[in-house]
C-alpha cells in the first residue's frame, strides 16, 4: 500500500481473567494485568494511538481497554459498543468500521475476535488459516477497502 491508511485498527483480546468460580464478574486475573500493561506498553511503543477505542463492556475487556487508553492515548474516546461479545456477528463492527477514519481499537472476546480478523483479511469470517494470538494484539491498516496486517504482539512474544 502507498500512502497513509484510512484507517489503522488495532483487534485485542482481553488479558487472562480469573474463572467464573472464583469471581462470575471475570475481572483480570493479576497474570492478565501484568500482560495487559506489558501488551499495552509494546504497542505505545509502535505508535499506536487510537483516538476511539471500543470493547464489549464485560469487566475484563473494559480492564483491558482502560490498559491501552492510558499507555496509548489517555484522550481516546472510550465506550462499551455492541457488536463485540464473544458470539456477536462480526459483521456488525465490520460495517460500524466502515464510518471510521484515523485509529480505532476494538477490545473483546474469543471467538468473536478470530472472525473478525478472518472477515477483514480473507472476506471469510470462517477462514481456516487466520489465527488470532490469545491475549493479545493485532494491527491492521485499511485502505482503498483492502486490509492488510502490518503487527501482532502476544504474550508469548514478550
Amino acid at each position: 500500500m502507498s500512502g497513509d491508511p484510512r484507517l489503522r485498527l488495532y483487534i485485542a483480546h482481553h488479558g487472562d481473567a480469573v474463572g467464573p468460580h472464583e469471581n462470575p464478574m471475570r475481572p483480570l486475573s493479576s497474570k492478565g494485568q501484568q500482560q495487559v500493561q506489558e501488551l499495552a506498553a509494546a504497542a505505545a511503543a509502535r505508535d499506536a494511538k487510537p483516538q476511539i477505542i471500543w470493547h464489549s463492556g464485560k469487566l475484563r475487556a473494559r480492564q483491558t481497554a482502560e490498559a491501552y487508553r492510558h499507555a496509548c492515548n489517555p484522550l481516546a474516546q472510550f465506550a462499551a459498543v455492541r457488536g463485540l461479545l464473544p458470539d456477536d456477528p462480526p459483521a456488525w463492527i465490520a460495517d460500524r468500521l466502515l464510518a471510521e477514519a484515523g485509529e480505532v481499537m476494538v477490545v473483546g472476546h474469543m471467538p468473536h475476535l478470530p472472525r473478525l480478523l478472518c472477515l477483514l483479511l480473507a472476506g471469510d469470517p470462517d477462514a481456516p488459516t487466520i489465527e488470532f494470538p490469545a491475549n493479545g494484539v493485532v494491527c491492521l491498516e485499511e485502505q482503498a477497502g483492502v486490509w492488510a496486517e502490518r503487527w501482532r504482539i502476544s504474550p508469548a512474544s514478550r
